[in-house]
């Protein structure tokens, strides 16, 4: 029996012929020995025939599929034109000669459930010539049976309907797809949008729809003309598909409108705006850029509406409705901008936007200032001090280091923000060294994992500690586990590039992380630092206590300095003490201080 595999491409069989009774009888009188002379003459004529049909006819027998298949027996000529293998090279093997590789395996399954049925069957395939060139045929697939009733060959007849498939996907096309700029179309972001909000249901995520209409369009079209009003149109959807991921849609729903739906911006309202201005942004920016049509420059700006989404109860109708109204409000100030549709999520876009503004300014003005915090051992006394970086904003005051050092992270300030910091520490070591009851301190500075992964980072380092004339071994490294999730080889040089120069380095908020004995032992640390969490509940919780004590005598065995942070009480402190730690950070010993009074303190402490 005749068996198509389903993960192969089809062979080419022929379209149907209504002289299939007539196939079946000739070959069964073929099979008969006594076959009278006028029976001959009719499978002559019917060869004839056959050999002048435009439609492809191919045999093969009925071979089983554990005796390798079945092999054809006989192809007309129009097999050898549409297929391009000559007769010689296509009879004796299997038809899976004409398989490629978008053959559908549904209909292949089709047809091997109707062939061990022993029944026809008729689908729609595509198959390969000779070449590789892909086509498409309509095949009528008839089992022929002897006079036994015993099926002994297969006749498949095909018709080329590539044509016909092509016309299909055209109207395919124009019925989902704009027909100037290709971008889908008000139906297909319909269906695209019904998809993301079922997903929505499933799982919940943001995703976020953007209405884009383009200023003052319709004055540029009426100057220039629409046939380069057209060009720019296509121009436009070139960039918007360039701005956005292959998972999110680019549709024009006419005219000068268009509408982004972007998938998965984020799991929480902060991330997900975020995310929306950052594409935002970038649509801004790739259409702002000039245009050149026939040597002519065009200037175009745009107006951006965004709405964001992660429910299923928001129609299609209704988000673009939102999304609207937010590109008016971006046309309304002053255009060349986007706006959110939630009245917060602007709020939070605007802030962050502001504080980004003045982050810049804070560091072009020298805004920020350093605070030290003392470090104490049990047998040294002062032993240090942690630098900790201090931004008081005009006309806000005092911004938290836990908001802004996200944000110079996120917009491409943390390398000049991290910059400051080294100079500033490096200076504030050199005026120490020329007041004797300072000049012993080591400085801690906080190292972002974006600053260290920069690939002149050492050197960095090493520039500032020349220029400044500070010693390196007084100047100290934090570190947090976040940094070791990276490339661990990168990170573990640059650290034995600072440690061979006598800087030191330690690990910061250790156990709140990626903590891990393989890498600690590989790293070239100094210190180990018991996160304050751990330390404010050591007296009260046996988790943390037990967490506590496994640090310490994790940096004991393995020869590094262990110092707790956030000591506030004197019990926390002499427990501590009780189980081999002896190096203390917090509001027991003193807060963060400015310089000036730090200075005092550690005069008072000498």
């Amino acid at each position: 029996m005749l068996i198509w595999e389903p993960l192969h491409t089809p062979w080419l069989i022929a379209d149907k012929l209504d002289s299939f009774k007539t196939f079946n009888l000739m070959i069964q009188q073929n099979t008969n020995n006594n076959l009278a002379a006028e029976n001959a003459e009719q499978l002559e004529l019917l060869s004839i025939c056959m050999a002048q049909l435009n439609d492809v006819v191919l045999i093969t027998d009925a071979r089983p599929s554990f005796e390798g298949g079945p092999r054809i027996v006989y192809v007309n000529e129009a097999f050898e034109r549409v297929t391009g293998y000559p007769r010689t090279q296509a009879l004796g093997r299997s038809p899976r000669l004409l398989q490629g590789k978008n053959t559908q395996p549904g209909e292949l399954m089709r047809i091997r459930q109707a062939l061990d049925a022993f029944q026809a069957v008729r689908v729609e395939l595509i198959n390969y010539t000779l070449e590789g060139q892909e086509f498409w045929v309509d095949l009528d697939i008839v089992p022929v049976k002897n006079a036994a009733g015993l099926c002994v060959n297969y006749i498949g007849i095909q018709r080329d309907i590539t044509e016909k498939k092509q016309d299909q996907a055209l109207v395919e096309q124009l019925a989902h797809h704009d027909a100037l700029t290709g971008l889908a179309n008000r139906r297909l972001l319909a269906d695209r949008l019904k998809q993301t909000l079922a997903a929505c249901a499933r799982q919940p995520v943001y995703c976020g729809l953007l209405v884009i209409d383009l200023d003052n369009f319709k004055s540029l079209n009426d100057t220039f003309g629409h046939a380069q009003g057209d060009a720019l149109l296509i121009e436009v959807a070139c960039r918007l598909r360039a701005c956005v991921r292959d998972v999110d849609t680019v549709a024009r729903l006419g005219g000068d409108e268009f509408v982004v739906l972007i998938q998965s911006v984020g799991s929480d309202p902060a991330e997900a705006a975020s995310n929306a201005e950052t594409v935002a942004r970038k649509i801004l920016h790739r259409l702002g850029q000039n245009f050149t049509f026939e040597e002519a420059s065009y200037h175009l700006t745009a107006s951006l509406g965004i709405a964001l989404f992660n429910s299923a109860k928001s129609p299609m109708d209704e988000l673009l409705k939102q999304s609207d109204l937010a590109m008016y409000q971006a046309k309304a100030a002053g255009r060349n901008t986007f706006r959110f549709f939630d009245a917060g999520m602007q709020v939070m876009v605007d802030e962050r936007s502001w504080l980004g503004g003045e982050l810049r300014q804070a560091l072009a003005q020298k805004q920020f200032t350093l605070h030290y915090q003392a470090q104490f051992d049990t047998e040294r006394g002062l032993v240090g001090a942690e630098a900790l970086l201090r931004w008081d904003c005009p006309g806000r005051g005092q911004v938290p280091p836990a908001v802004f050092i996200p944000l110079a992270e996120q917009i491409g300030l943390i390398k000049a923000l991290g910059n400051w910091v080294l100079e500033a520490a490096c200076e504030t070591l050199v005026h120490w060294s020329t007041l004797p009851a300072l000049s012993h301190l080591t400085l801690s500075i906080n190292v972002s994992p974006k600053q260290f992964q920069m690939p002149d980072f050492v050197q960095s380092v090493m520039q500032c500690l020349q220029r400044s004339g500070a010693r390196p071994d007084r100047l100290k490294l934090e570190l947090t586990e976040g940094m070791l999730i990276h490339d661990l080889r990168d990170v573990n040089t640059k650290m034995a590039s600072l440690k061979a120069q006598g800087i030191g380095l330690s690990l910061d908020d250790f156990g709140t992380g990626y903590s891990s004995l393989n890498y600690l032992r590989r790293l070239s640390l100094n210190q180990l630092k018991i996160d304050q969490t751990f330390v404010q509940n050591v007296l009260t919780n046996e988790n943390d206590a037990a967490i506590t004590r496994t640090i310490v005598t994790l940096g004991q065995s393995l020869g590094l300095e262990v110092l707790a942070e956030g000591v506030e009480t004197l019990a926390q402190k002499e427990f501590l003490i009780s189980i081999g730690c002896h190096a203390f950070q917090g509001y027991l010993f003193s807060k963060p201080l400015p310089a000036q009074a730090f200075e005092a303190f550690v005069t008072l402490c000498d």
